[in-house]
């Protein structure tokens, strides 16, 4: 059985994300973490960078920009499959987000997020046909990160991409692999 809970601010699949259904400003979304069942706690990555405070308390939780994309896996079984449902997080790129990635770009789960880093992430849900909508985006390099459900019920890979976002700008990303 899989469980689908929120993950930090970074990837955090253990500490990762997803998602798009148009989400109204000002009102909190959802981290969203993936658990493979039966998957032992051996099998989760320890963190090595801590939590940095410091960092962190220089970013901006809210901002006038948004995200706009599509999440979609291209299957050699399936071809290319939208994500319906799925949930898409978007993370400050930081020195501990950027460590979640890596491990999950590796197919391993890291150990859950600091809560306080989940307070900077933002979260969407994906549409019938995979795309997404968030606002209230701060202006910044952000990871950009989600996975699609597959026919046979099996998750994709983490499709992650980093973006550069202004200030009231508005950015399109076609999150896909």
């Amino acid at each position: 059985m899989r469980r689908i809970r929120a993950l930090c601010g970074l990837m955090l699949w253990g500490g990762l994300l997803s998602g798009c259904q148009m989400l109204p400003p000002g009102e909190p979304t959802q981290p969203v973490e993936v658990e493979e069942a039966g998957q032992p706690a051996a099998d989760v990555v320890e963190r090595q960078v801590d939590f940095p405070a410091a960092e962190y308390a220089k970013l901006e939780k809210h901002g006038s920009a948004t995200l706009k994309g599509r999440l979609r896996y291209a299957s050699s079984q399936y071809g290319l499959v939208a994500g319906k449902g799925e949930t898409v997080s978007i993370a400050p790129a930081t020195r501990y987000s950027a460590e979640a990635a890596e491990v999950a770009l590796a197919g391993k789960r890291i150990e859950p997020a600091d809560p306080r880093a989940r307070e900077y992430t933002h979260y969407a849900e994906t549409d019938g046909q995979g795309y997404f909508e968030a606002t209230g985006i701060p202006a910044g390099v952000f990871y950009v990160a989600g996975s699609v459900r597959l026919p046979d019920g099996s998750r994709s890979p983490l499709i992650l991409k980093q973006i550069e976002i202004g200030k009231g700008q508005t950015r399109e990303i076609d999150l896909r692999r």
